[in-house]
């Protein structure tokens, strides 16, 4: 398929190899039928795993990457390996450097919810600082590129979290793209084959659904107010039950 060049560039980033598949594979298929170009950052390459080697699991998610059309666009950076990653100021000048190379206007990370693999915390509050760091002219280590202002910057939850509030979330339809998103974590086989995370996932996607009247839906959280021109395209709300 090839790349819209009026759709959005979007930067999205895992703290480790499976974290995107999982926590938002569906929405980032919808995107890239929309013909988005797609561009993949991994933070680690899960080298604290119970299961799979590092480079069996770089393997897994080069291969979920080419079926995001973004076989070419999938980089790793080093924030000191799995289970060590910090949301240190060198850490988020390396988001922010990416930033600028690529230009996005829509950016993905873990939210930086405290109850849950402190990886992805660490990463989400990178990636919020990252973003105004890109647009910020006068720093040092990145005056090599030009600044940057991303549109919007969503967070994601890799796995359920019992203390994040739907309300502030809005939940995209992945209804159409299931079996697609299916195979997507499947190639995860590291994972999968210990832990039923599609299972996990699956269900989680059916129970939003079946809130927002559709079959399966996706959590998304936004950094700041998302600012519209009509109300209608927010007609529809999540008011199944």
């Amino acid at each position: 398929m090839k790349t819209d060049p009026t759709a959005p560039r979007i930067l999205a980033l895992g703290a480790h190899p499976d974290d995107l598949e999982f926590g938002m594979g569906g929405v980032l298929l919808n995107e890239f039928d929309a013909g988005a170009e797609i561009f993949l950052v991994l933070t680690s390459q899960g080298e604290a795993a119970s299961h799979g080697s590092p480079a069996q699991r770089q393997s897994e998610a080069q291969a979920a990457a080419e079926l995001l059309g973004a076989a070419e666009r999938l980089q790793v950076l080093d924030f000191g390996g799995d289970g060590q990653q910090t949301a240190s100021p060198a850490n988020a000048t390396q988001i922010a450097r990416l930033i600028r190379e690529q230009k996005p206007s829509l950016v993905f990370a873990p939210i930086p919810s405290p109850n849950q693999h402190p990886d992805h915390a660490a990463v989400g509050q990178a990636t919020r600082d990252a973003c105004r760091l890109a647009r910020y002219g006068g720093l040092p280590a990145l005056k090599s590129t030009p600044a940057h202002v991303v549109d919007s910057l969503w967070f994601y939850a890799v796995t359920p979290l019992p203390d994040l509030d739907l309300s502030g979330a809005v939940l995209i339809d992945v209804s159409t793209v299931l079996e697609r998103w299916k195979t997507l974590m499947a190639c995860h086989a590291s994972q999968t084959a210990s832990r039923r995370y599609l299972d996990l996932q699956i269900s989680r996607a059916r129970q939003l659904g079946l809130l927002a009247g559709c079959e399966y839906a996706t959590p998304l959280w936004p950094n700041d107010p998302p600012v519209l021109a009509s109300l209608q395209p927010l007609a529809r709300t999540a008011r199944g039950f």
